[in-house]
């Protein structure tokens, strides 16, 4: 673990020149994305072209991304490669976003890398976006993986990791968000995501949809792609729930093979994930991946453990129990109340906050009235102000208390609740994120484990 006090004043120092002389569209939104593909390149470009030099698969979506990137990471992971992991954004700390099997960068790394460019850096102004993704291709070149797992950040055509070219393309699903930026209806959405498939490279997608399938079908015809459709290839049947694990019978159609699945990741939505996921492993074995069945089995029960996923239907603590889900869109929390009207408990109570540019009035139209709420936003200039959050939740006749923080909304929630009652923490990662901090900090114990500094 990192003790030495120069290197976290250099870490400190170097997050604040990223997270303040940057454009970052967790604290302002729209204005901090760039339109096109061309400060990434330059980026590239300055450390060495890092992106051409190691394999990757790239996945786009709505819901999903994150939880099937740290899927398939565990699997290849699992399968004996060394795998690399770009997802976004972080929950409690920046290295979260950059991983080697598992294990985040480590904190002397970042130093060094910003060190090393900064003047570059000044010259071309990218976005604090831009300059993550450089910072992972950079890391996965110098580190020699055998493959990289790589989330978009946003839509797929203008997003920045859209410089790869991958060995395959996945797309979860469509639904409604970040309208403001990739359109109004499914199809103008889809097209957006569409533009990660790349001429002659398979893709999977995850969901289908009426009014979105013929948009791939015509971007895949186009760049001469192999369309695969997860709905198409698996069904799976949920069997059982222990508290930690999901358990799955997996029917994969084309072979008539049926397979007993269990994961760590929670939430039931994670049905959907899963077929996703196993579709991708069949492209990429027939595409000459070595990923045994029993691998899989065996990284999907501990995907957590190899990975450091958290924040999708995280259970925090078990008595009282208080849920985690980064869910912060329409299509979203729907999933996720639908798993919360299951759980069993005397009196619910939900800490709930927003960014300002969600469809929040459609969002709150989910939650249920009889649960007691409390009100709050991030600590980032793009969240909802509370009190605004708290007169939209009452016009739908949900009613709780204003806090001033994340902190306090969770600690008078824990101070609320009787061992029978239960506590969900949703609606935005930023909102899990301190969640999650508060929590470690007040138990000891919750989730940076993952992010001590191994190198």
């Amino acid at each position: 673990m990192t003790n030495n006090p120069d290197i976290q004043r250099d870490y400190e120092k170097t997050l604040s020149f990223l997270y303040d002389q940057l454009p970052m569209f967790s604290k302002i939104g729209k204005d901090a994305i760039k339109k096109d593909l061309t400060n990434t390149l330059k980026l590239c470009e300055v450390a060495g072209n890092p992106h051409e030099k190691f394999k990757s698969i790239h996945i786009a979506g709505t819901n999903g991304k994150g939880s099937t990137s740290h899927m398939l990471a565990a699997i290849l992971q699992e399968s004996g490669y060394k795998v690399g992991l770009y997802t976004s954004p972080h929950l409690v700390d920046f290295r979260e976003r950059i991983r080697i099997n598992g294990t985040p960068v480590s904190k002397q790394w970042v130093v060094d890398f910003v060190a090393k460019y900064q003047r570059e850096i000044e010259d071309i102004e990218p976005s604090f976006f831009e300059i993550t993704v450089a910072m992972a291709f950079a890391c996965f070149a110098e580190e020699q993986v055998d493959i990289a797992v790589i989330e978009t950040g946003l839509g797929g055509r203008l997003d920045s990791t859209n410089v790869i070219t991958p060995v395959l393309s996945v797309i979860t699903n469509i639904d409604f968000d970040h309208m403001d930026m990739l359109g109004n209806t499914l199809p103008l959405i889809a097209g957006e995501k569409a533009g990660i498939i790349k001429p002659k490279i398979p893709v999977v997608i995850g969901q289908q949809h009426p009014e979105t399938e013929k948009v791939f079908f015509e971007h895949a015809i186009h760049k001469q792609s192999t369309i695969y459709y997860a709905d198409a290839m698996w069904d799976m049947v949920r069997t059982g729930n222990n508290g930690t694990h999901q358990f799955y019978k997996a029917v994969n159609r084309a072979k008539r093979e049926m397979h007993d699945i269990d994961t760590d990741l929670q939430g039931s939505y994670q049905y959907h994930n899963l077929k996703t996921v196993l579709a991708s492993v069949d492209v990429l074995a027939a595409g000459g991946w070595n990923i045994p069945f029993a691998s899989v089995q065996r990284a999907l029960s501990k995907v957590k453990r190899l990975t450091g996923l958290h924040g999708r239907w995280d259970i925090l603590q078990t008595s009282p129990i208080i849920v985690a889900d980064v869910a912060h869109n329409p299509a979203g929390l729907t999933e996720v109340m639908k798993q919360w009207q299951n759980v069993n408990a005397a009196q619910k109570h939900i800490v709930v906050g927003f960014v300002k540019d969600k469809d929040v009035d459609e969002a709150l139209s989910l939650f249920p009235k009889d649960n007691i709420y409390y009100f709050c936003n991030a600590n980032i200039p793009r969240a909802l102000p509370a009190s605004e959050l708290k007169k939209r939740a009452e016009a739908k006749g949900l009613n709780g208390n204003l806090y001033k923080s994340v902190a306090d909304a969770v600690a008078s929630a824990r101070n609320a609740v009787t061992q029978h009652d239960a506590i969900l923490v949703t609606g935005s990662f930023f909102i899990v994120g301190e969640a999650i901090e508060y929590m470690h900090i007040n138990n000891g114990k919750l989730f940076p484990s993952s992010l001590e500094d191994h190198h």
